[in-house]
């Protein structure tokens, strides 16, 4: 016990004699002032070894709100649309990734699809913090197409509203603080912000005004491409500041200040007024700092063009102009490519913004078939995607040729072995 804690005891114990009606305690001999010394010893030892707890908990990422989930769900419901109450929460230290190198760390193959029926979900599941931002030996040809975006196309695909302005440096003050943190051998934690030692960038978030668009600033730290949207009046949620980059398939500048559903609507996302505009609504009134998830998609494309599919037709076309009407179809399959994306979601707790983190995962399909099962399990998914999965997906612009190739190579793996009884020893979703 030390000083302070038996002080505490001495008083409380001095206290106690100065009282007449228990002057008869004290007057009894010392062992009882002991006994009390004992209790206040024990009382102290329990609140700091609660204390101990909770911070473990958080160092390892566990929810330190001990709140229930009823509890949570009526404070979301009090408070008013379009006003975010600052919270004290703090994201748990991030442990170094292990055995990381820039040079060699090679991408996580996520291969998020499934045998048997095609299910619109979600697809939401916790997201530890240490893997929030996931780089890899590809970070230098994602930083230059980057590069060239943003030179090519600025505020078209990277912008932030006034009213976002604080959001969009929460998340770059997040992120000066978790890339040291995780990629200790890549970025530099200064003063000021952060240094990359690989690319020689200095970061300097603090001065004012910001050298550049925050989310400018905030992609050229990372792979993923990254959107902030929040909360209105009307207790829907609007995009207002993003960094798109590398999306494929869509563009900032025609989603930028749309609510939430309209982005999907307008994106003639499958299911989405049916099975997900409910579900999703209510995540995003709900979703609170301390509760970081993550989800993974996929697509198949018919060019090698990471930053935009050029199949799909002019990147600068009008609105409606581009699309999977306008590619080829049956291309070889060396024009076939598999695209995945890794998405986190998670709430800031000073501006209430919903971040987004977009990592895109981009693999020639003849290299993917390689891998064991692969092939099998792809060619079952697209199978099982109904008529406006498939259209949304292009599937009639490619799915003669990729349906052959996927047969082929998944009846040679069976031929030389494969055990189609063991794959889920050796596979698990979403790799």
């Amino acid at each position: 016990m030390n000083g302070k804690g038996m002080q505490k005891c001495r008083e409380w114990a001095q206290h106690l004699a100065g009282q007449p009606e228990l002057q008869s305690i004290v007057q009894i001999p010392k062992s009882r002032v002991c006994v009390v010394a004992f209790a206040c010893l024990t009382v102290w030892l329990v609140v700091v070894a609660a204390r101990v707890v909770k911070n473990l908990m958080q160092r390892n990422g566990a929810s330190p709100d001990l709140e229930t989930p009823t509890r949570k769900r009526l404070k979301a419901r009090e408070r008013k649309p379009g006003v975010w109450i600052p919270v004290e929460f703090r994201r748990p230290y991030a442990r170094p990734a292990r055995d990381w190198d820039v040079h060699t760390t090679k991408p996580n193959p996520y291969r998020p699809f499934r045998y048997g029926a095609y299910h619109i979900t979600m697809g939401l599941r916790n997201m530890p913090w240490d893997e929030w931002i996931e780089l890899d030996n590809q970070y230098m040809k994602f930083h230059g197409d980057k590069a060239k975006r943003i030179i090519d196309r600025g505020s078209r695909c990277c912008y932030t509203e006034p009213a976002a302005f604080d959001g969009a440096v929460e998340l770059l003050e997040e992120f000066c603080a978790y890339l040291p943190e995780r990629y200790p051998s890549l970025f530099e934690r200064t003063p000021v912000g952060m240094n990359n030692l690989l690319t020689g960038e200095i970061f300097n978030i603090n001065e004012r005004p910001l050298v550049e668009d925050p989310m400018q600033m905030a992609a050229r730290m990372v792979q993923d491409d990254l959107a902030i949207m929040f909360e209105k009046e009307d207790g829907q949620y609007y995009l207002l500041a993003g960094a798109i980059l590398l999306a494929g398939f869509w563009r900032l500048e025609d989603k930028l200040g749309m609510p939430l559903s309209e982005i999907h609507t307008s994106g003639n996302v499958p299911g989405f007024k049916a099975k997900l505009e409910k579900g999703m609504t209510n995540f995003f009134r709900r979703v609170e700092p301390n509760g970081p998830v993550q989800r993974n998609n996929y697509f198949l494309q018919v060019d090698d063009s990471l930053p935009w599919s050029s199949s799909i037709g002019d990147e600068d076309s009008w609105p409606g102009k581009a699309g999977w009407f306008t590619a080829e179809k049956n291309k070889a399959i060396e024009h076939h490519y598999f695209r995945s994306e890794r998405q986190t979601l998670r709430r800031l707790p000073r501006s209430g913004g919903v971040v987004f983190t977009i990592r895109t995962y981009f693999e020639p399909i003849t290299e993917v078939s390689e891998e064991p099962y692969v092939p099998g399990r792809l060619a079952s998914a697209i199978r099982s995607w109904g008529d406006d999965v498939s259209k949304y997906k292009g599937k009639e612009r490619y799915e003669e040729v990729l349906l052959e190739y996927l047969d082929r190579k998944h009846q040679a793996q069976v031929e030389a072995g494969l055990d189609l009884e063991k794959e889920d020893e050796v596979r698990a979703y979403p790799f």
